[in-house]
C-alpha cells in the first residue's frame, strides 16, 4: 500500500533560481516565474509498483471541480483511491473516492471535542479496502 500526500504545491522556485539576499521592495513590482513539481504518481503506478494498492490525495479550494478531478486522476493515473478535501474542510471532512464509489467520512462535533483526527477515519476505512483488494488479487 502507498499512501501518498505526495504535493504539497503543484509549483516550485528551483533552488538555481532563488534569490541570494532579500528581494528589495525598492526595486518595484516583483514577476515571479514557477515550474512544475514532476508529477510521480504515473511511474509509481505504472513501472515501479504496478500490483500495490495506491491512494492519493486531491485537495481543491472549490468544492464543486472536486469528485470531478478525483475521478480525472483515478482514470489518469490508474490507481485505486483519491482522498479528496476541501481546504476549509481537509480536517473533518473528506470523500473516499474509487471508480466505483464515492464514500464520505467526517468527524462529529462529539469526536472534534475529545480531540479525534480525520486521519484515523481515512486510515480504518483504508485498511478494509487494501484488505479487499488483497483478497481479489490472490
Amino acid at each position: 500500500m502507498f499512501y501518498l500526500a505526495a504535493a504539497v504545491s503543484d509549483f516550485y522556485i528551483p533552488v538555481s533560481e532563488m534569490p541570494e539576499h532579500k528581494i528589495q521592495s525598492s526595486e518595484g513590482a516583483l514577476q515571479i516565474t514557477m515550474k512544475m513539481v514532476p508529477k510521480m504518481l504515473s511511474p509509481l503506478v505504472r513501472d515501479w509498483a504496478p500490483e500495490a494498492f495506491v491512494i492519493s490525495f486531491k485537495l481543491e479550494t472549490d468544492a464543486q471541480i472536486l469528485l470531478d478531478k478525483s475521478r480525472q486522476a483515478l482514470e489518469k493515473y490508474r490507481h485505486q483511491v483519491v482522498v479528496a478535501n476541501v481546504l476549509e474542510s481537509r480536517r473533518t471532512s473528506v470523500i473516499i473516492v474509487t471508480r466505483d464509489s464515492q464514500t464520505p467520512l467526517s468527524l462529529s462535533d462529539e469526536e472534534i471535542a475529545q480531540g479525534m483526527e480525520i486521519e484515523e477515519k481515512i486510515v480504518s476505512y483504508l485498511q478494509g479496502q487494501h484488505t479487499a483488494f488483497i483478497e481479489r488479487k490472490g
